[in-house]
Order: structure tokens, then C-alpha cells, then sequence
């Protein structure tokens, strides 16, 4: 590690953020991001993993789990915004806290036409009302080699995206208590369609055959299954929000655990659900007649929950459009999120001296970082536009490239957690993964977290599956941290900074900060004993 000194603060704790979240809101906070992706993901995975649709999501559940309970320990034990991009910087250094920072930044622009473009696709599912039948898939173009572009769901995903930007730059954000409502009316809604789904309209016999004859091939499943882990992002969430809340030691694993289980419940649920219900066939515009659930709600991936809500007897006429209302109303508030969190993400960065200070500059009159609110929605737009042009895959496109970010990142985190159990063990963990044993390196005992390894290599196989099956995000994935680390290196090397090297801070006196300005006075003077007690050891030590 280099001693170079940084051009201004090196990411000291700084004026903090104002600690206003409660257990619930944090909750809340969590649920209005990932509880959103299951709207998303359905249908995509569907379309793939077919027959061994909760399979898929139950395998990338588990892997989900183990991340849900890394982030948990790393949250309440660094309460700072910034999420996996601080805890890979503070395990490994710059250059790997940089790289994990672009992945996130990746999924964080992903977020917004993806989440956009989902959002339009729930408003369509009102279009057959409307029209008399006429759906977004009928309202297509085609140009040289681009086939069935649907031009109306791209205008309405654009005319979302350019709202948001105003929405944003003006100020004007969901507050927590609307995120609560929204929340609370997705929990109360899903609650009730698993159950009369379960009740009136689920067939064990259904189920059985799509597992016995519909089961996919190895390419498919792996497909599928790495799809799948879409809908376990946002766990970011919580740890980005660890900086705004009240006593996190003891809320952020809280709230943590209780959003990994509830939102598992729900995705493998609603998989199962799926799989076992009896939909209308369908004949889509090619002429393929879709008749398997599977096949059904694969063809209705813009709408998959609205779909299945309206095939429940007796409460589907209202279930239905209700979901779809409901589900376009979420996925706003997810991609307003990617708007804000894309912003925080790179004032984190710049603090770090990963990135220029210039994409911090506010606006002279709503003081909000519009230079970065524009930028990386204007991506979020051109990757929209160039998804759109593969025609019915557009959201799979853009789940490709979400599915290598979040994997690319979550698998970092891992590493960084293991290595910080090493580095540094003076920290208080409120929480802790499960399964630790101890062992002894240089003389000293440390507790090493025998999950974290199964929770990297799951990771690690959902990356291997993501470059293995994605074309797209196997090629696009890299090419953007290629690009970004590009940037980085220019950046570096104009401030005199390590490109692959770190510059020198203080952790401990942060982390001393940080755990005052969180009122985390326990835990801070439990730290200051074990500083004080190794600083004690280190003198007596014989020369």
C-alpha cells in the first residue's frame, strides 16, 4: 500500500447523514427495491428454466441467503453509505473497491431501463382494455437486420426515464412513509395472491407435469437459474441507507434478516404458484400457440404477476388490473432508486478518488447532482434503446448485463468479508455469519466464516453461468468495467495517484466516528479497548 496522499479527504466519515430510519423504515426501504425484481424476473426465468422454474429460483435463493447474511455483518459493522463498493475497498483495497464500484454502478444504470421498461410493461397489460384487444406486441416495427421492435414500449420506457431525470434534478423524491404505503400494500397484495392462487386455483397434478415433461435442457436451467438471481438484488439498499439509520447495530440485522426470508418466501412462492395454475392459451403474433404455464406467463414476461393474479377464480377480474397497477407503481419507485442510488454511488467514489469531483457539482437552483442524474440516465436510455432493438428479448437483454453486475459485485463482497475477518478483527460485529470456526494465523486467533466460502462459490458458479449462457452480458459486462477502469487509470495518473496501488487512510479513526455519530457507544468503546489492547500487546512483544 502506497503512501501517496490524496488531493482532499481520503473518505473520512465526514458531516454524516441525518440517522432518521427506523426498523420498519429500513425494512420498507429494502422491500420497495427487492421486492420489486420478483415482477421483473418471473417471466424471464420461466421462459428458460420452464418445468424447473422453482428449482431455479430456489438454488439462487440459497445463494441469495448467504449474500443477504454478508451484507448483514458488513452493514451493521461499517454503518456508512456506499455499500459493496465500501466494503471491497476497505478488504481489498482501491483498485478492487473501484471494480466493484463499477459492477454496481452497472447494475444502478441497468436498474433504471430495466425497471422503466418493466414498469411500462404492467402499465400495458391495460392496452387490451383500452384498445380492443390490441397489446404491445402487436405494435411493432422492423429495419435491416432488427426484427419486431416494439416502438410503443420503448417510447413509453424513454418518456419514463426523461420523467424521472426531471423528477430528480428538481428534488422531488418518494419520501419513506411512501415507500412504507406502497410497501405495505405489495406485502398485503402478494400475501393474498399466494394464498388464493394456493386455494383456488393451484393443481399439484399441473405442477407434476411441467417438472416430469417440461423439465429444460442443462443451457436452459443454467440460463434460468442465473436470471434468477435478479430477483435477490437490491440488498444494496440496506447498507446504502446503514448511514441514516438509528442505532444500526441493532436495526440493520434486523431488518436484514427478516427482508432475506420474506422476499424468498415470496419469489419461490410465486414460482411454484406458476407452475401449478391453469392459464388461457395463447397464440402470439408468430403463430405459436402457448398452452404450458410455463410457456404462457415466458410469452408475458413484461407482465407475468398480472397475468397469473387475473387467472385466479372469482377475485382475478380485480386481482388482475390491481396487480398491474400496483407492480407499475413499484417498479417506479425501483428505478427512481437506481436514479438516486447512482448518484450516491458516485459521490462515495469521488470521495475515495475514484472518480472526478465534477459529477458531484449541484444544481445552482435545486441544489441536486444533476450532472450525474443526467449521465447515467442518458446511459440507462441509450441501453434501453439498444435492448429494445432485440425485440421480444428486451428485458432479457437488460437482464443479462444486471445479472453479470450483481454477481461481479456480490462475489468481491465475499472475498472482502473473509479478508476483513483478517485485517481487521478489532471492529465490534453486532452480527455475525453463522458457522464460524477458529483458527490460528501469526500466532493470533481469528474467526474465520465457513458460509462465506459456500456463499463465493455459489456466487462464483452464477458468474460462470451468466459469462458461460449470456452472450450479451458476457461481452457487454466487461467491456464496461473495461471502460470504466480506463477512466480510473486516466483519473490516477492526472492526480499522481496508484492505479493498482491504495492510498493510505486512517480506517480506525473513521471507524471511530463512524461509530459515535451512530450513537453506537457500546460498540465504540468496545473498539477502542480491543485498539488499545493490541497497541499493548505490540509494545510488550520482545524485539
Amino acid at each position: 500500500m502506497t503512501d501517496a496522499k490524496p488531493p482532499a479527504d481520503a473518505g473520512g466519515a465526514g458531516e454524516g447523514l441525518r440517522r432518521d430510519v427506523t426498523v420498519w423504515g429500513s425494512y420498507m426501504w429494502g422491500f420497495a427495491d427487492v421486492g420489486a425484481d420478483t415482477y421483473v424476473a418471473l417471466g424471464l426465468v420461466m421462459a428458460y428454466a420452464a418445468g424447473a422454474t422453482g428449482l431455479a429460483f430456489g438454488l439462487a435463493g440459497l445463494v441469495y441467503i448467504m449474500i443477504g447474511l454478508a451484507y448483514t455483518e458488513l452493514a451493521a459493522t461499517y454503518p456508512v453509505a456506499g455499500g459493496g463498493q465500501y466494503f471491497t475497498l476497505r478488504g481489498l483495497g482501491d483498485f478492487w473497491g473501484f471494480v466493484a464500484g463499477s459492477a454496481l454502478l452497472l447494475d444502478y444504470t441497468i436498474d433504471i431501463a430495466l425497471f422503466s421498461m418493466a414498469c411500462a410493461g404492467y402499465v400495458n397489460f391495460f392496452l387490451p382494455y383500452a384498445f380492443g384487444g390490441l397489446t404491445s406486441a402487436d405494435l411493432v416495427f422492423s429495419f435491416g437486420p432488427f426484427e419486431n421492435v416494439q416502438y410503443v414500449w420503448l417510447a413509453e420506457t424513454l418518456v419514463l426515464i426523461v420523467l424521472l431525470v426531471w423528477l430528480n434534478i428538481r428534488g422531488i423524491r418518494e419520501s419513506s412513509l411512501l415507500n412504507e404505503i406502497i410497501g405495505v400494500l405489495v406485502i398485503a397484495t402478494e400475501v393474498g395472491l399466494v394464498v388464493f392462487g394456493f386455494v383456488a386455483a393451484w393443481h399439484p397434478e399441473i405442477l407434476k407435469l411441467q417438472w416430469t415433461h417440461h423439465f429444460p435442457n442443462s443451457r436452459n436451467f443454467m440460463y434460468g437459474t442465473s436470471l434468477a438471481i435478479i430477483s435477490f438484488v437490491g440488498l444494496e439498499s440496506i447498507s446504502q441507507a446503514a448511514q441514516e439509520t438509528k442505532r444500526p447495530a441493532t436495526i440493520v440485522p434486523r431488518t436484514s434478516i427478516a427482508l432475506i426470508f420474506s422476499v424468498f418466501l415470496f419469489a419461490t412462492a410465486f414460482s411454484v404458484l406458476g407452475l401449478g395454475m391453469q392459464l388461457p392459451a395463447e397464440t402470439g403474433p408468430d403463430g405459436r400457440l402457448y398452452v404450458q404455464p410455463w410457456e404462457i406467463l415466458g410469452y408475458h414476461q413484461n407482465n407475468p404477476v398480472a397475468v397469473m393474479a387475473q387467472a385466479i377464480p372469482v377475485i382475478g377480474i380485480i386481482a388482475g388490473p390491481f396487480a398491474a397497477a400496483l407492480g407499475a407503481l413499484m417498479l417506479l419507485i425501483s428505478a427512481n432508486s437506481g436514479v438516486m442510488s447512482a448518484s450516491r454511488l458516485t459521490y462515495s467514489m469521488s470521495r475515495f478518488h475514484f472518480i472526478d469531483e465534477w459529477f458531484n457539482a449541484v444544481h445552482k437552483k435545486y441544489r441536486t447532482p444533476a450532472r450525474t442524474i443526467v449521465i447515467f440516465s442518458l446511459i440507462a436510455a441509450v441501453q434501453v434503446t439498444l435492448a429494445s432493438l432485440t425485440g421480444p428479448k428486451a428485458l432479457d437483454t437488460l437482464a443479462n448485463m444486471y445479472a453479470f453486475g450483481a454477481s461481479t459485485g456480490y462475489l468481491l463482497v465475499f472475498i472482502a468479508l473473509m479478508r476483513l475477518r483478517f485485517t481487521d478483527p478489532y471492529s465490534p460485529r453486532p452480527y455475525r455469519m453463522p458457522l464460524n470456526i477458529q483458527i490460528q494465523h501469526r500466532g493470533n486467533a481469528y474467526e474465520f466464516p465457513l458460509l462465506a466460502v459456500v456463499g463465493c462459490a455459489g456466487i462464483g458458479m452464477i458468474l460462470f453461468m451468466v459469462v458461460l449462457t449470456h452472450e450479451i452480458g458476457r461481452i457487454a459486462g466487461p467491456a464496461w468495467i473495461a471502460a470504466c477502469f480506463a477512466y480510473y487509470a486516466w483519473y490516477r495518473r492526472r492526480h499522481k495517484l496508484p492505479v493498482l496501488g491504495s492510498i493510505k487512510r486512517d480506517w480506525e479513526t473513521q471507524q471511530q466516528e463512524v461509530l459515535a455519530e451512530a450513537e453506537e457507544f457500546d460498540l465504540l468503546e468496545r473498539y477502542r479497548g480491543a485498539l488499545a489492547a493490541r497497541d499493548r500487546a505490540a509494545r510488550e512483544r520482545p524485539r
